[in-house]
């Protein structure tokens, strides 16, 4: 420890040791729950247990059991996993610890990963730049996969999502030890993790924990059980087992793991595959999370909330799937999901030199990002809450990504110079671009006001890139319409 300048901050279980790093005090690996093992598997998530003396918070906690991207999404997304039981963990960066500062904003951090993937010990989500910019960085560990989302008549659904709700209890019984204000929490997260914001905002157990929340690249959405339940029946048919939680707590995680793996895999979450999803339970969530702001839900939270340009595009690229899309492929896939020929065709001249593929990404993109969220800001149009709405289109260089997926994290945290974030962004991704992302989330944290004017019936889009940030009305208003006569079924 001779080496290390020590933070020390109190937690309801007792005190955790910290390092001030860079002049920012970092928490790692605090346990908000107790580890989901034994008989706790599969369970509704538990308080952990109190310590003596003072515990280490030097290092990142275990993750949650997975396995890594498939290749060649492996090289783009690193995905550290960390040995251990504990996964339900949190990490803390702060500016400064009582009493030398308090009250200051909060942002938790939900990561993404398509509820199969992701830890908070992933390298782009260092908090220091939040810290260092006065507000109080969080992230979270959730279950994922069968551990966290398998359905079964005798285990509650949604563990994972229970697990996100016990971290917030935590961040509202401890923040205030280091340095944060319970009451100016913002959360925040992308793809999966804004999918579990959108369900949080429609449950009313997450009322009172946080006022404000960012929603990147992920629309509110749950399924019923009886459409969710396919894929852990999947698995447990694979496995040999009947698709109880009590069967499946007797298979080893690894065995389990290779199985969820074999049934998961193929596919993408544009084009489709067996997947994990959130469940409209009627317990934790007793309505359909997309509907639930047209019934006033969560109308007292301010919201921030966009795309990339061409999300597709991580998925699409790397594995060649733009140049095997052909054109009867492309028509048969607008045949399956029902999009309007008027539609396409608007899609097809606005891209004169796409190929077939690219225009299936752009529809794709818009059929379950754009347009859910575009009709998520509609539906807050008169909530006393503020809706704020933004775009990232910088295009990336590398593999000819461009703006795809995930690309905009790098961006918001401000962390371009890490190698691992530089796998998807390159070596020379615009500073001053992070610089301005930045600060309208840090602005949203502190002030509920990112920096442009909220949603109203201009419709007004910030653009972060390529070039300056620029507000934008109505953008692309000639694609958005042809999707109306769905946007209900949708």
């Amino acid at each position: 420890m001779s080496d290390i300048v020590e933070a020390r901050a109190r937690t309801v279980q007792g005190t955790v040791r910290g390092a001030v790093e860079r002049g920012v005090a970092v928490f790692r690996g605090i346990p908000y729950a107790a580890a989901p093992v034994g008989a706790r598997r599969f369970r509704a998530p538990e308080p952990p247990e109190p310590w003596e003396g003072v515990r280490d918070a030097l290092a990142f906690g275990p993750t949650a059991p997975k396995r890594p991207y498939a290749p060649p999404l492996d090289q783009l997304l690193p995905d550290p996993a960390v040995p251990g039981e504990e996964w339900l963990n949190l990490n803390v960066w702060t500016p400064a610890l009582p009493p030398e500062a308090s009250g200051l904003p909060v942002l938790v951090w939900i990561h993404g990963g398509s509820l199969l993937h992701g830890s908070s010990a992933v390298p782009v989500y260092d908090g220091s730049a939040f810290a260092r910019d006065g507000v109080v960085l969080v992230s979270v560990n959730y279950r994922l996969g069968v551990e966290g989302f398998g359905l079964f008549p005798d285990a509650p659904a949604n563990r994972g999502l229970l697990d996100q709700l016990a971290a917030l209890e935590w961040v509202r019984d401890n923040i205030a030890g280091f340095g944060g204000d319970p009451d100016r929490v913002t959360v925040a997260g992308e793809s999966a993790g804004a999918v579990s914001i959108g369900a949080l905002l429609a449950t009313d157990r997450a009322a009172g924990l946080f006022r404000r929340a960012v929603l990147q690249s992920g629309a509110p959405a749950a399924l019923t059980p009886e459409a969710a339940r396919g894929t852990t029946e999947l698995i447990a048919r694979r496995l040999g087992v009947p698709a109880t939680a009590a069967a499946l707590a007797a298979v080893d995680t690894e065995v389990l793991l290779t199985a969820q793996t074999e049934v998961t895999s193929g596919g993408n979450p544009l084009t489709g595959r067996n997947s994990f999803q959130l469940v409209v339970d009627g317990e934790l969530l007793t309505r359909d999370p997309a509907e639930a702001p047209h019934t006033g839900a969560a109308a007292g939270i301010d919201l921030l909330m966009g795309t990339n340009t061409e999300e597709y595009r991580l998925w699409f690229v790397p594995g060649g799937l733009t140049e095997r899309i052909s054109r009867l492929k492309l028509r048969l896939a607008l045949l399956k999901f029902k999009v309007p020929n008027a539609t396409a065709r608007v899609y097809r001249a606005n891209r004169p030199d796409a190929t077939p593929g690219e225009i299936l990404g752009a529809l794709a993109t818009d059929l379950l990002l754009r347009v859910p969220l575009n009709r998520l800001a509609d539906a807050r149009a008169d909530a006393p809450a503020s809706t704020y709405v933004y775009e990232f289109g910088w295009p990336s260089p590398v593999q000819r990504l461009g703006a795809c997926h995930a690309l905009e994290l790098g961006f918001v945290f401000d962390t371009l110079a890490h190698p691992d974030t530089m796998a998807l962004t390159g070596p020379d991704a615009p500073q001053e671009l992070a610089d301005a992302m930045h600060r309208a989330w840090v602005e949203f944290a502190t002030t509920g006001d990112p920096g442009w004017p909220s949603w109203d019936a201009s419709r007004p889009v910030e653009f972060f890139g390529p070039g300056a940030p620029a507000l934008v009305l109505a953008p692309r208003d000639d694609e958005l319409r042809g999707w109306e006569p769905y946007r209900k079924q949708l």
